[in-house]
């Protein structure tokens, strides 16, 4: 394994010992006046909780090339994903357009094949570009299951849909390469680094997208299962530390959000688990993490060889979160910080090292930026800004063509295993989250600064601050009248799907991710999607 061993490793930590590569020589990205414009590298994983990139969550595990990056360059302490699923939060990445604006409305509805992304642009714009791995934010992909279950949201029923969270340990401590796909690519990034990057005479930007830590395929779960077993060696599970591993408080079932005990239900989660089950499946989550920071080393460790990282910047992101069992969840497809906050970290020539941003960001803030740093006239029509003057140090005062950086982001999410549109907007200490119509389901109000784990919902204690965010809510987005449009949607598409299975429609909507319990009583479910038809 080139470089990926524990020597190879060691070998590149020992560079935070010494002098970052570009402190000499400090172009700065989307600067001019005759410097060579700068190369990008940006690594997207998937299910990344962001609080494990800085303190106390940074306590749990050990990530040293994420802490190399936070030592050499930046880190956002509150960077958001914009829909807290793979496709929808990566067609907001790759489109710079939140959700309701690209309408990616679940995993199987993204972009349009001909969308001009960010690299489409950097590319006519003379950059050399690559991708490797997952991608993810184009129409077509995932199982029926997934997408079926998002159609069938409104239907009144409540089927699980997901096999019971669960922990597999896998070889012995020898064992390093655990998600063999994603090393895979991760070599091809590192050959392309090291074999035609270093010969190319204009900048290049590569793309490395890992499906790590997200939970792996559960195949005792049937033919049609889902991806709930947290899977990892006992190389990884010893950079765990066990005694730091916080047990999330639940609330009891019957106290429960009503949006939150659906998720919880079909995502198999309201059964009894010990105490253990959850520590384990918490630290297995963590050791796959860790599993996710070696390829990013792999990554950077190239740059260093062939002399590139001093003219590259490097961003490390992550689609969502994962929940690992905090508000009685797995997966993501929630609101909560481990779901929808995610690592941001960017390093390189130009960019404050050891510099904590604690600005509210999000993924659509990718687009200009890479535009930024190419120096690419970035379009109005975005909403996204630009991350380049937060890097470079100036908090408020610098103005972008499009104006001021707000001082909240927005995410929406509108797929399975939530029962309604949910609308979450983040702003100073608050957080405020919504549903469907605005009236129809309680909303929820959290202050993260006295109640981090978002245990209390204190809606209805400020009503002035609800109605005051809904209100910069309303005027971002209309809300009550895009779940409306998502609900027309959804039977319209489920309408569809069903004319097109002609007689076998019984047999094959039996037979989706939520067969266990479907197959009890048929004929009852068959008859509540008839009603809501």
């Amino acid at each position: 394994m080139p470089g990926g061993g524990p020597l190879g490793w060691a070998r590149l930590l020992l560079l935070l010992m010494t002098a970052a590569p570009w402190a000499a020589a400090r172009p700065r990205p989307g600067a001019s006046g005759g410097q060579p414009r700068l190369s990008v590298v940006l690594v997207a994983c998937d299910s990344l909780d962001g609080r494990l990139t800085f303190y106390p969550g940074n306590q749990t595990v050990d990530l040293p090339f994420i802490n190399f990056m936070k030592r050499y360059g930046t880190v956002f302490l509150n960077a958001y994903t914009n829909s807290p699923i793979c496709c929808p939060s990566r067609a907001a990445m790759w489109s710079g357009l939140f959700t309701h604006l690209t309408e990616s409305w679940n995993n199987f509805k993204g972009l349009d094949p001909g969308y001009v992304t960010w690299m489409d642009l950097m590319e006519k714009h003379g950059y050399h570009t690559q991708k490797y791995g997952k991608l993810d934010y184009t129409s077509g992909h995932h199982s029926v299951s997934n997408r079926v279950e998002a159609w069938t949201r409104d239907v009144d029923f409540l089927l699980r849909q997901e096999g019971r969270p669960m922990v597999n340990l896998t070889g012995d401590r020898k064992h390093v390469r655990v998600m063999e796909a994603d090393w895979r690519n991760t070599d091809k990034a590192v050959n392309w680094i090291k074999n035609e990057a270093i010969n190319l005479t204009q900048p290049f930007v590569l793309y490395l997208g890992l499906n790590l830590p997200h939970p792996y395929p559960s195949p005792y779960a049937g033919e049609n299962f889902g991806s709930s077993t947290f899977l990892t060696s006992p190389y990884w599970l010893e950079k765990v530390t066990y005694e730091a591993i916080k047990i999330p408080k639940w609330s009891s079932l019957s106290e429960m959000h009503p949006v939150d005990y659906y998720s919880s239900y079909t995502k198999n989660c309201t059964g009894e688990f010990t105490k253990q089950e959850v520590r384990n499946i918490r630290a297995f989550y963590y050791a796959m993490c860790a599993e996710t920071d070696a390829m990013l080393g792999e990554v950077i460790s190239a740059l260093r060889d062939t002399g590139l990282l001093e003219k590259t910047i490097v961003i490390f992101t992550a689609d969502h979160g994962e929940l690992a069992m905090e508000h009685r969840q797995f997966y993501k497809m929630s609101m909560y910080e481990g779901s929808s906050h995610v690592p941001l970290l960017v390093m390189g020539p130009g960019i404050k090292s050891q510099q904590q941003i604690p600005n509210v960001v999000s993924l659509v803030d990718i687009y200009p930026t890479m535009l930024d740093i190419a120096r690419i006239p970035v379009p109005q029509n975005l909403s996204g800004y630009s991350l380049i003057p937060l890097l470079h140090g100036k908090a408020e005062n610098v103005v972008s063509p499009k104006g001021h950086r707000p001082s909240w982001v927005l995410s929406e999410f509108h797929g399975c295993n939530v029962n309604s549109s949910v609308y979450m907007l983040r702003t100073g200490k608050w957080k405020y989250i919504t549903y469907s119509d605005g009236y129809s389901v309680l909303p929820q109000l959290f202050d993260l600064t006295a109640d981090p784990d978002e245990l209390t919902n204190i809606a209805v204690k400020f009503p002035a601050v609800v109605h005051s965010l809904d209100k910069i809510l309303r005027s971002i987005v209309n809300y009550p009248k895009v779940s409306s449009s998502v609900q027309d949607y959804n039977k319209r598409q489920f309408i569809s799907w069903k004319q097109s299975l002609g007689q076998n429609y019984s047999n094959v909507i039996a037979n989706l991710r939520w067969h266990q319990d479907w197959l009890k009583e048929p004929k009852k479910y068959e008859n509540a999607i008839d009603k809501w038809l």
